[in-house]
């Protein structure tokens, strides 16, 4: 059993709250726009962090990240990216993957709107977590916990943060 700690667009802004609610997760996943080597560094001294990096991403965190993340944990495959689109309407550069690789789990990033969707004709679980960082017209800062056990994805909760 893993517990998995998502979250996006950070925009380089570090939540104490992020150590508070990922303590009892096994990975972080940050799906793009993380903002600063800083905000990367205080993830990956919580937990062991994937990554993508985003359109607002310099050059070191381009060095340290690739743009688009394939991985298994336990018996569920997984593809990041930040831009992404959404079921019904993928982002072109990547949907040619997404429908020859067919991952289990899709996570993006970018639009700040948190989305959890399944995707019937991909047979995919698709997760936005939304915009955990200050920069952008989102009302509400959010993060996504979840849980992958084998084959099964469970105990997903949307944490919201105020303030």
């Amino acid at each position: 059993m893993t517990k998995i700690g998502i979250l996006s667009d950070t925009h380089a802004w570090w939540d104490d709250r992020y150590g508070e609610y990922f303590s009892n997760c096994d990975e972080i996943w940050h799906a793009g726009d993380i903002g600063s080597e800083r905000v990367a560094d205080g993830l990956n001294a919580l937990k062991p962090l994937r990554a993508v990096y985003g359109n607002i991403d310099g050059q070191e965190l381009r060095l340290r990240y690739p743009k688009t993340a394939r991985f298994t944990v336990e018996d569920r495959r997984v593809m990041m990216t930040h831009i992404g689109g959404y079921p019904g309407r993928y982002e072109p550069s990547v949907r040619a993957e997404l429908f020859d690789t067919r991952p289990d789990i899709f996570v993006a990033g970018h639009s700040h709107i948190l989305k959890v969707m399944f995707d019937a004709r991909l047979n995919c679980l698709y997760i936005n977590p939304g915009a955990a960082g200050k920069s952008g017209f989102h009302q509400v800062r959010t993060l996504v916990r979840f849980v992958i056990d084998g084959a099964a994805v469970k105990d997903l909760e949307v944490i919201e943060l105020a303030g």
